[in-house]
């Protein structure tokens, strides 16, 4: 969990207890989610993404408002001498920051589940990368599973970096790819016609026999897309398509 100084959670504390104890005055009713209670769930909310980025949990979150519970309720009943009131006042109070507590709780999940959307999108961006090979050659490898989700980010990085470069050649590498099944096969067929629209061509890598074997018994048809063994293979093929020929150099001859 993270870590809050003194200082900040006195200031903290301080704001919130006046908003809620302005919020108080103006209410009527034990209902939080009234108008009269907006400032005192913004300065929450604020706390609770606050809270979300440093790495607290939802108990910790919760407790800035339960704690303050008995304080309160302590001062409310100094002096008072109606107890029928007080109860009533401390039976209200209570489900109000009870209530408050929930609504932190609320925007703590929330805010923690946009954190790791936002995580899981820049992990799959990461994963994967779009390279230069060659003048008008690009390759993009990929690592791992290929869900629907990652086909999407596979394309778009693909498709833009074609046009940036304005490459001819794409290699789409699946070495790092454990298995191939009829919707990764489809998602890589999507992937090639994309491209292709773009005016790139498209070249398969890292068919090994046993993700060969896998498609030929799933009927998958790879139609005229051309697939190579290895990424060397087609690298090869891409650049005799771009017009290169590549040659081992010739020793030179002793005289």
């Amino acid at each position: 969990s993270g870590a809050i100084d003194a200082a900040q959670l006195r200031e903290e504390s301080r704001r919130f207890l006046q908003a809620f104890t302005d919020s108080l005055q103006k209410a009527s009713g034990s209902n939080a989610q009234g108008d009269e209670w907006q400032s005192a769930r913004d300065i929450l909310a604020d706390l609770s993404r606050s809270r979300a980025l440093q790495g607290f949990s939802p108990r910790e979150t919760a407790l800035f408002v339960m704690s303050l519970k008995r304080p309160l309720l302590s001062r409310m009943s100094e002096g008072v001498k109606d107890a029928t009131a007080l109860g009533q006042d401390l039976g209200l109070v209570t489900t109000l920051i009870d209530e408050l507590a929930l609504h932190t709780v609320a925007v703590f999940q929330k805010s923690r589940e946009e954190v790791i959307k936002r995580q899981q999108e820049e992990m799959l961006e990461l994963s994967t990368p779009v390279i230069a090979l060659w003048d008008g050659i690009l390759a993009i490898p990929l690592i791992g599973t290929l869900d629907s989700a990652r086909t999407q980010v596979v394309m778009e990085s693909l498709l833009t970096e074609i046009v940036r470069t304005e490459a001819m050649v794409a290699i789409i590498d699946i070495t790092g790819v454990p298995t191939v099944d009829t919707l990764t096969a489809q998602h890589l067929l999507k992937t090639v016609a994309a491209a292709k629209l773009m005016g790139a061509q498209c070249i398969i890598s890292g068919i090994r026999p046993q993700i060969a074997q896998t498609i030929v018994h799933l009927g998958v048809d790879l139609g005229d897309v051309l697939t190579k063994s290895t990424l060397s293979d087609a690298l090869r093929v891409a650049m005799a398509r771009r017009g290169y020929v590549v040659s081992r150099p010739v020793a030179a001859v002793a005289g």
